[in-house]
């Protein structure tokens, strides 16, 4: 047992739709951005995985809350007890006091000063001693592999659960950007609600997130086609169970108006970019991240819009906390980042 204790570093992606917090190189949380909350008291009842349980079934007494909504907080007390929560799972040492807490959060590119505050004071709140920011497309370049202080253009589209922000970075510093509220949870929402009008089925969020997990595309027609999908859910017109098989292609037509607005902010990106850059791009490409990256068939989506080559980041879920990390390990190195 230690009697002093030394700074401890965290990572961590504040996400709309999960919170991941790297702790000594691994990840050591995962888990959904979901707090149950005791609806009389407020008092925690669960965080992460065992909230998501309890999401949809609630009795009057207990009551699920996504603090983040579009990337940014929206219930400033409920992110709070859940980001306390995320990191009393991470502090697993033994020393006679409570560990000083460095920080690097990711936040949306578009975020406000006043959105920017909201994330330092829940991270302070919950314990964190220093607190700096990055920038979420600056986190995933990194995270992808990408030189970012070089002298050339790279960019970066980060499909998240709440925004997707697309990017060209150059030297350092983001030179052209957009952040637009489509993402996976509007994704998810466009499926429940294709669902219920096509097939006249409710379904919960859940079964909306596990039909695009499966067979969520971004094309009609698939070289590899996953294989169709069979749900259950009560009918709109007579509440009784009901089974349906869906496949990719209805999901496609499902997403196409969203994934329409992603095509136009991306060649809004593109329309910014300095002549330089945009040849650079042309040479490197374009590199993906986030669970919108797993989509099927959006790489090839994009590069029929646009001409442009288009790489998936490796495990593209973890690519912007791994990016994050890596920008905590190298403080005094990269000059974009946010003091809080």
């Amino acid at each position: 047992m230690g009697f002093f204790s030394l700074t401890q570093e965290l990572a961590i992606d504040l996400g709309t739709a999960n919170t991941l917090i790297i702790y000594n190189g691994k990840v050591v949380v995962d888990e959904p951005s979901i707090v149950a909350l005791d609806a009389h008291t407020g008092k925690v009842m669960a965080i992460g995985d065992q909230a998501r349980q309890m999401q949809g079934r609630e009795n009057p007494n207990i009551k699920t809350i996504r603090p983040l909504k579009a990337g940014v907080i929206a219930d400033f007390n409920a992110t709070e007890l859940m980001l306390r929560g995320m990191i009393k799972k991470v502090r697993t040492t033994s020393s006679m006091f409570s560990p000083s807490l460095r920080m690097v959060i990711c936040i949306p590119s578009g975020s406000t000063n006043v959105e920017i505050r909201a994330v330092r004071d829940s991270a302070e709140h919950a314990g964190g001693r220093d607190v700096y920011m990055i920038f979420e497309p600056m986190a995933a370049a990194l995270g992808a592999g990408l030189d970012v202080e070089a002298p050339e253009g790279n960019m970066i589209i980060d499909i998240g659960g709440g925004t997707s922000e697309i990017a060209c970075i150059s030297l350092g510093g983001i030179v052209c950007s957009k952040s637009i509220n489509v993402a996976g949870d509007v994704f998810t929402s466009d499926i429940k609600n294709y669902v219920k009008v096509q097939h006249n089925i409710r379904i919960g969020e859940r079964t909306a997130e596990l039909i695009k997990c499966k067979i969520g595309a971004a094309l009609p027609e698939l070289e590899e086609e996953p294989e169709d999908l069979q749900i259950s859910g009560p009918s709109v017109l007579t509440s009784l169970p009901q089974t349906i098989t869906l496949n990719y292609s209805e999901i496609a037509y499902a997403l196409e108006g969203s994934l329409a607005q992603l095509d136009e902010a991306l060649m809004q990106v593109l329309s910014d970019m300095p002549a330089e850059l945009y040849s650079d791009v042309v040479k490197n490409g374009v590199y993906i991240a986030g669970g919108g990256a797993l989509i099927k068939g959006l790489t090839k989506r994009l590069s029929d819009k646009t001409g442009l080559q288009f790489h998936i980041a490796e495990d593209p879920l973890r690519a912007i906390v791994r990016g994050t990390n890596l920008a905590l390990k190298n403080m005094d190195r990269y000059s974009f980042l946010i003091r809080a």
